[in-house]
């Protein structure tokens, strides 16, 4: 006698569902936004204000939600800060959060706003998902209480984290995340306990997220790409331009090509703090990208994207790092060497005194390769390799293993490090590589006026950063920034 099995049937429907609407590709926004911000946030405001201030903001990203939709993303991202601002107090901060449920409570304050404490933030972004049928990812401060049985409690009597929300299509909270590692400068914020790894599935793909500062860290940025496996990293940020090496689209496009992951990057706009850069990045390069200091408007991008880039057949190879660096002699000697700073680090220095050639640097363990060719070498314009093997220690200590061909910013040596935006001189070719130690490399190539150089330039499987058929515009840098974990102090 054969019994059915109904729960068994019902179970393999279900995946057969699932596996026919899951999509290869899907439509993914981003939107930069120049926050409107208070007068004055070291003044405290009633809750009523705050309120007021951050319906202003949502006015604005509710236009930039709906313009998404109208073209098909299926997801939006928006910047962190976005909603208040920044630069607050712990006390002046207090009157614009809100207590964010866990996730699992399956709630949608949309249909259902009184279901736990006032939270028109909440209801209001879930509204917004809901009427336009698509995620919403945004930025907002959640706050937890607490008692002396907690010897950890502030004083005050309350958590408040530095929080990003994400609502599903139907409104649903889906995903909370709090930072784990805070700018100098959030003072008003809480770290948490342990760093909390975020992920949430789609018929598009498996996402995770984290927050501006936690892309330099190993926790929990490295841990949702390289064991949690996902497909998508979402990525609000409040990101400070830092050229020559950490501009916001070009640290975040090479992150993405160096963990193998797409990267959807949302930063503010703020001129008087050089703030701009927002992207939507791929394992091979760029997708969408805006970097724009002559206006304070903000800017939509949207672009399709592979749902599961690892599976895709122009998923880009296994590298190792360090594999053609470690097989050749030095091109040089170190005599002409020289030391510099850039963003606090001392780097090792040599001058690329002719149009063409071959330059070895080296710093510690690291040796960094260069070979090049100018179309022209320009008079007034000075390029150099530099090397950097150590521990950065301001905002943050993390350990760094750099090599880098820049633009100096005037002819006087002393200038190499130093902020430089423009630039003149054309390379036909170029071929970098180090002596890594780590596994961790994000490879950038950054052009003049602050632009990226998608499909210009390829890494190869032993680790050279090769241009390919020149570049469009002069060159900034040509960077390897290795992320070297281990060494980070505890």
């Amino acid at each position: 006698m054969v019994y059915s099995q109904p729960h068994v049937y019902a179970t393999i429907f279900a995946l057969s569902v699932l596996k026919a609407c899951a999509l290869d590709s899907y439509i993914a926004a981003v939107y930069e936004h120049s926050v409107i911000l208070s007068e004055d946030t070291k003044i405290p405001v009633s809750p009523e204000d705050a309120l007021m201030l951050m319906n202003k903001n949502m006015d604005v990203l509710k236009g930039a939600i709906k313009a998404a939709a109208l073209q098909g993303a299926r997801i939006i991202v928006t910047p962190e800060d976005g909603i208040y601002g920044w630069v607050f107090t712990r006390e002046t901060i207090y009157p614009y959060l809100e207590d964010i449920p866990d996730p699992q409570v399956n709630w949608i304050p949309c249909t259902d706003p009184d279901r736990f404490a006032p939270a028109p933030v909440q209801e209001r972004l879930s509204c917004m998902a809901r009427s336009n049928a698509i995620y919403v990812v945004a930025n907002i401060g959640d706050k937890k209480p607490c008692n002396s049985s907690d010897p950890k409690c502030p004083s005050d009597g309350h958590y408040q984290y530095n929080t990003d929300v994400v609502f599903d299509s139907e409104g649903k909270l889906v995903a909370r995340y709090h930072k784990y590692n805070l700018f100098v400068t959030e003072t008003q914020f809480d770290y948490p306990k342990e760093p909390e790894f975020v992920t949430f599935n789609t018929s598009f793909g498996k996402f995770g997220i984290f927050t501006c500062a936690d892309i330099l860290f190993h926790d929990p940025a490295v841990v949702l790409v390289s064991k949690l496996q996902v497909d998508t990293v979402l990525f609000p940020t409040a990101w400070v331009n830092t050229l020559p090496l950490l501009s916001a689209s070009q640290f975040h496009s090479a992150w993405a090509m160096g963990m193998g992951i797409n990267f959807l990057s949302a930063n503010t706009r703020n001129s008087s703090l050089d703030m701009t850069g927002s992207g939507i990045y791929a394992p091979n390069g760029p997708r969408a990208f805006h970097y724009n200091t002559e206006t304070e408007n903000g800017h939509l991008l949207v672009v399709e994207l592979s749902s599961h880039p690892r599976l895709s057949p122009t998923y880009p190879i296994a590298v190792n790092w360090s594999s053609y660096a470690t097989s050749i002699k030095r091109f040089s000697p170190d005599d002409r060497n020289f030391s510099g700073v850039i963003y606090f680090d001392k780097f090792t220095f040599t001058e690329l005194t002719k149009p063409e050639g071959n330059r070895t640097v080296c710093q510690k363990d690291l040796c960094c390769h260069l070979s090049y060719r100018m179309v022209e070498k320009q008079e007034d314009e000075v390029y150099v390799l530099g090397a950097f093997d150590g521990l950065h220690v301001v905002e943050g200590e993390y350990y760094l293993q750099i090599c880098t061909l820049l633009k100096c910013k005037s002819t006087d040596l002393k200038t190499c490090g130093e902020p430089v935006a423009t630039a003149h001189t054309r390379f036909e070719a170029f071929s970098l590589s180090g002596t890594f130690g780590t596994s961790y490399v994000f490879p950038e190539v950054l052009l003049s006026e602050v632009q990226l150089a998608p499909g210009e330039f390829q890494v190869l499987s032993d680790g050279r950063l090769i241009s390919q058929n020149g570049t469009s515009k002069p060159i900034l840098t040509v960077t390897l920034f290795g992320r070297w974990y281990e060494k980070d102090p505890p």
